[in-house]
């Protein structure tokens, strides 16, 4: 990600911060890290990202809708050229009618169609966790490598 538009800002839920801690683990990450917003609970998907209320009373929080709203929510409110946002349910129990390991990731590219992908992840709610981490940088990585000059 680097140039001007290789910046980068994540809107996590149901990762509570674990994907920012992940990339501001690695020395060098202030060149392009912007920030992050922890959108744990619904109306703070609206607030602090934009999220359209009506999506989330229709749809609840873990929708593939409501994952390109948050990731193009926090890439305008950030500033930055990529946006990262998970959405979804690390358990023990379903949410709004969504089993346990479901979850979305979206990615937002200034000028390009926001990507949003779903995952239905096993094991407890730790594993879930991680797994989203981990899959939301892969998804990040693919649209970095998308946009990178050939």
């Amino acid at each position: 990600m680097g140039g001007a538009g290789g910046t980068l800002a994540i809107a996590e839920s149901l990762t509570g911060g674990l994907i920012g801690a992940c990339v501001t683990a690695v020395p060098g990450a202030s060149a392009v890290y912007r920030g992050g917003v922890v959108s744990y609970a619904t109306g703070a998907k609206a607030g602090l990202l934009g999220v359209p209320a009506d999506l989330l009373a229709r749809e609840g929080a873990v929708h593939p809708d409501v994952a390109a709203a948050m990731a193009e929510g926090v890439r305008s409110a950030l500033a930055a050229g990529f946006g990262l946002a998970v959405t979804g349910v690390a358990g023990p129990e379903p949410q709004d009618g969504r089993p346990v390991g479901r979850v979305y990731a979206a990615v937002a590219v200034r000028g390009a169609v926001t990507r949003v992908e779903r995952f239905d992840l096993d094991g407890g709610r730790d594993a879930v966790r991680r797994s989203t981490a981990l899959l939301a940088l892969r998804a990040l990585t693919g649209a970095a490598e998308r946009e990178r000059p050939q």
